[in-house]
Formats: structure tokens, sequence, C-alpha cells
């Protein structure tokens, strides 16, 4: 029998490192994750499979541990999720996240390039790199403008990707993915605010749900079919990047009326903007052309937006009826 593969993954607590984790150990891998050292550890989302999974102290503004951990665990394939993905966030801590979104990519490839350089890797870039717009639809060749410091890290990040690529020949991708949210999102994105907030006026523990800017419009996918397309990405003979997402847009107004239908309210009734929550610059209409995924890797979005936003909203409710 053929030996188990083994995959390293950082921000394996998080919603795509969650979901990867459990595809991974359906298809027989050794998974490990990498956990960064808090008082209050948040094991939330990968509770269900913790104990199938090793994980490995270390962090990605820590050279040393990185290449420790991979160094140790002599992985087959590692995937680097780990970031500090709130946009939002990354005006407050914009110092903070290009340490952790832009150079913690270096540290990690540095880490492989010493220790085991014949890994497979896997770079989160996202759809925020491509900002103020070039070109509608965006493709693999579209220029990056970010309108964000968590966009300007992640167009580093990318860079940083194709430069040990072409400099010391080691097998690592990107994938540009496109927003995908699901019930194991972060209560400070727009999508799962939503729900959770339809949720809790559902239920009579909330009257309003505040949010930003209602016309700003987002290629919408739901994540676990996304990891699907990330893991496929380590499976090709050749490393080469890829745009991940649905071709179709929604904007924040298309979300709220979806979600407060599907529990049978008016959003009108219910919904506040608040300007204090619009961007500083905004990025106004993303929309993926995944044609290289659908040709070179096979890959199709299989859940629709609605029924993304029903699962979530479902989700919520039965949380919330839980407290």
């Amino acid at each position: 029998m053929s030996q188990k593969k083994t995959a390293f993954i950082t921000g394996i607590t998080g919603q795509d490192g969650s979901y990867l984790a459990e595809l991974l150990l359906s298809k027989g891998y050794q998974v490990y994750g990498l956990t960064r050292r808090t008082s209050t550890p948040n094991h939330d989302r990968i509770k269900n499979i913790i104990n199938k999974i090793t994980l490995i102290p270390g962090d990605l503004l820590d050279q040393h541990s990185l290449t420790h951990a991979i160094k140790e665990t002599q992985p087959d394939e590692v995937y680097n999720l780990g970031a500090q993905s709130f946009v939002p966030a990354s005006w407050s801590q914009p110092v903070l996240t290009g340490e952790f979104t832009a150079l913690g990519v270096t540290r990690v490839l540095e880490a492989i390039r010493v220790a085991k350089p014949d890994a497979k890797f896997y770079q989160a870039s996202s759809s925020e790199m491509f900002g103020k717009v070039q070109d509608t639809p965006q493709n693999e060749s579209t220029p990056f403008y970010p309108r964000s410091p968590y966009g300007v890290a992640k167009v580093y990040g990318h860079w940083i990707t194709v430069n040990y690529r072409e400099s010391y020949n080691l097998f690592a991708v990107s994938g540009i993915l496109f927003n995908h949210e699901s019930e194991r999102r972060g209560l400070e994105f727009v999508t799962r605010k939503i729900s959770h907030g339809v949720a809790r006026i559902k239920l009579g523990k909330q009257k309003k749900l505040k949010l930003g800017n209602l016309k700003s419009k987002r290629d919408w996918g739901y994540a676990p079919d996304y990891v699907q397309a990330i893991w496929l990405m380590l499976q090709q003979d050749k490393p080469q990047d890829f745009v991940v997402g649905t071709g179709k847009t929604w904007s924040v107004k298309d979300c709220v009326k979806i979600a407060f239908e599907s529990v049978d309210l008016n959003w009108q009734d219910h919904v506040e903007t608040d300007k204090s929550l619009f961007r500083p610059a905004e990025v106004d209409y993303l929309r993926a052309d995944s044609t290289k995924a659908k040709k070179v890797l096979g890959w199709q979005p299989k859940t629709s937006f609605k029924d993304m936003m029903e699962i979530m909203v479902k989700a919520d409710l039965k949380k919330e009826k839980k407290k």
C-alpha cells in the first residue's frame, strides 16, 4: 500500500483551514496544523476532527518556528491559509497585516526551501488584489490594483510565491479565490453578520441590523466547494496559478434580501445603513473568470448563492436557539 500523504496547514483553525483539513482526512492524508499560542485556544471549527490531526505550535511571525515545523513534519503539501484576513482591520493594523499576510508567506517559503524543498506549496491569494478593477471579469492575467493594506499585502504574498517558484524551482502556486463564505465564517464578515443578525431578529433577540455599503458587489461562493479547488491545484503536474469564483455577482443588498426572505421577514423593516461601516476605499465590483480552473482542474462551484445564504441562516438559527 502506498504511504500516507502528509499535509501541513497554516490557518487550520480558520474557515478554509478547517474545511480543507476535513477534505484531506477524507482522502487519507496525515494532517498537521500550525497553531499559535494563545491564552484561550480557538479550536471551535476543528473540534470534530481535533483527535485526527496533529497541531504544531508556531507563528507566521517567527521564522524559526516555521522552519522547525516543516523540518519535523516533512510534508508533501503545504497550504498557507494563515493571515490577518479581515479587510477593515487592515486599516487599523496595517503593519501587523503586512507582517502576517505578506512577510508570513516569505517565511513559510523560506522554511520549505531550507527544510523540505520538494514539498508542494499553496498560497491563499485573494480577489482583493484586483481592488479597483482594471477589467471585468477578472482572470489570471488581470492587473492588480489593491485598495486596502490587506489587498496590498496579498499582492506581495502572490508575487513572492511566483518569485520562489521561478528562482528556486519550487512547486509553488497561488489560488486567487474570490469571496467564499459558510456557517464557519467569522462574525465580522458581512455575509455571516447578516445570517447571524437575521437569526437573532427572527428569534426576537435583536431588532435591527446595521450594515455599511449595501451596493457593494461581490462574487460569493461556498467555502467547502473552494477547498476542493485548492487541493486540486497541488495535484497538477506543473505549478500554475488559478482564479476561483462563481462568475456571478451579488450585492450586499441581495444577500440581505435572500437571508430575510428565508425566515419570512421583510429586510426593509430591520436593516439600517451605518456610514461608519463604509471602507475608506471601496472595492466596488468583483467577478471571477474561472475558465482556466474549470478547464485544467475540472472544478465547478456546486452550491448556489441562495442555497449558501439559506444554509448559513439555518446554522445560525440552530446556534442561537441553543443559547
